[in-house]
């Protein structure tokens, strides 16, 4: 189809800029402990490709084993597990649509409504979020209980919500707003002590390179023709701005790379390149990537996608485990950008034990909202993470800095550690006595809502315990158990 002036204005200057950046932006020296830091580092093996094709996908030229996280990158999985519960951002121009008036994932409007790319771009002209206050957003996410924000860079519509020299298509250059909202949140979580994440959409509905075409946006209208290498060269362009103009961050969320999983392309995102300028940049920046496949070499935890690890709901995730961190990802209601009518929010009893369950199979949640396109959060997820904060102020300790427990998750809840204690999370059981499959000696056992006694009746396989009723809408009766 033909290319609308308004779309070869923004990628010629875009694709010179690329090149210029390019050339003149060199590598930082390595640093010079690096070598002996990951020699003396207690290292987390990364999970293992378990096929050929995992490694041919991820680009690398040596064995899937050939990543050695450094000392920074491996204190830095320890905080990611210790920090249990994360606030996901998707912010874009598709917010300024709110979905069109439809249920479903409102971030996908341009390839839903199949809007050509010249067409979508008229977007930017409107988007002004004059009510945005980061200090206010940080606040507000660090209230509820959180320790991380992720943040979407640039969605799947290949709009830059940063500053980029890369390309003129981005938050900055092409808007009224003129700001850099990733600027401003990185400020506010520096200042206020909270991590920061950035997500980067491998797939693009709006750059021309983007070529061949994967199963996505098709409707965007873009030429019949590109350089997939140029793409990818302009894909580490922006990453290298990401990871070099906005003080440390916590790592990248990758998401897209599943557009090309059945074509020639899958084998051809030079994911070792990528991997290997992320920790050149900032060595504990950790990696994730959204591809619903076993960990590839050189990322640093593994994600699920609004399933638990292990599950599969949704028909995309993988159900195997590797050994890297774990995190699940959810929705507040069935959108992950603010979606108009969407008003079937989760309650903050469903929220709470979602993140119960997730501790209790080793993995953080990273709880999604959609901010409004004036830049205000939206008023009932600001509700709901108050009342999160409120629950995880009393019964944090039952999860901050815990693993999955000694006992694997049961129909009637999980178990999360920490040292010697472990904490028994009865989320679903009706009677007042409850065997627990642990082994050792209990020296006490207290409910962690009053700090009263709880009967200890020990038998050879592990040990039966008095449950208490729960009090009104009590979401998670948690026991602390103290071991020897």
């Amino acid at each position: 189809m033909p290319v609308g002036r308004s779309q070869t204005r923004w990628w010629r200057w875009g694709l010179i800029a690329t090149v210029c950046a390019l050339s003149n932006l060199a590598l930082p020296p390595v640093l010079a402990d690096s070598a002996s830091a990951a020699a003396t580092a207690t290292i987390v093996a990364p999970a293992r490709a378990d096929s050929a094709t995992a490694a041919a996908a991820a680009g690398a030229a040596t064995p899937p084993d050939a990543y050695t996280p450094v000392a920074e990158n491996v204190a830095a999985r320890q905080w990611f597990q210790d920090a249990k519960f994360g606030i996901f951002l998707h912010w874009g121009l598709y917010s300024e649509l709110g979905g069109a008036g439809k249920m479903g994932i409102a971030e996908w409007i341009m390839d839903d409504a199949q809007i050509p790319a010249r067409h979508y771009e008229r977007l930017a002209r409107f988007f002004n979020p004059s009510a945005f206050d980061a200090e206010a957003w940080v606040r507000t996410f660090k209230d509820a209980g959180a320790h991380y924000i992720v943040i979407t860079a640039k969605h799947h519509e290949g709009f830059a919500m940063f500053g980029s020299k890369i390309s003129p298509y981005n938050v900055v250059d092409a808007t009224p707003f003129k700001r850099d909202p990733l600027a401003e949140l990185a400020a506010a979580c520096r200042t206020q002590g909270m991590k920061l994440f950035f997500y980067y959409s491998q797939l693009d509905w709006h750059h021309p390179d983007y070529f061949p075409t994967g199963t996505t946006g098709h409707g965007a209208e873009r030429p019949a023709g590109g350089d997939w290498d140029r793409y990818i060269d302009f894909e580490n362009a922006q990453l290298r701005e990401l990871l070099t103009n906005y003080g440390p961050i916590g790592g990248i969320w990758f998401d897209g790379w599943w557009d090309q999983k059945g074509t020639a392309m899958r084998d051809r995102w030079r994911l070792a390149e990528t991997y290997r300028l992320i920790h050149s940049l900032q060595p504990a920046a950790l990696i994730g990537n959204n591809h619903h496949q076993l960990p590839f070499p050189g990322e640093d935890f593994q994600m699920f996608e609004r399933d638990l690890p292990g599950e599969n709901s949704q028909g995309f995730n993988n159900t195997e485990i590797g050994r890297l961190p774990l995190e699940m990802a959810e929705t507040m209601n069935g959108s992950w950008g603010f979606n108009l009518i969407d008003d079937q929010f989760k309650s903050p009893r469903t929220l709470i034990r979602s993140l119960v369950a997730a501790a209790g199979r080793n993995a953080n949640l990273l709880l999604n909202t959609g901010p409004l396109p004036n830049g205000e959060l939206q008023p009932e997820n600001v509700k709901t993470l108050a009342a999160l904060g409120q629950w995880l102020h009393q019964y944090g300790e039952s999860l901050y800095g815990t693993r999955g427990g000694p006992v694997a998750p049961r129909p009637w809840g999980v178990t999360t550690q920490a040292g010697k204690r472990v904490y028994i999370h009865v989320l679903d059981w009706p009677d007042d006595r409850l065997f627990v499959p642990i082994k050792g000696k209990i020296r006490r056992a207290r409910l962690l809502r009053d700090g009263r006694a709880i009967e200890i009746n020990a038998r050879q396989d592990g040990v039966e315990l008095s449950v208490p009723p729960a009090v009104g809408e009590e979401w998670d009766r948690i026991i602390r158990l103290e071991r020897d």
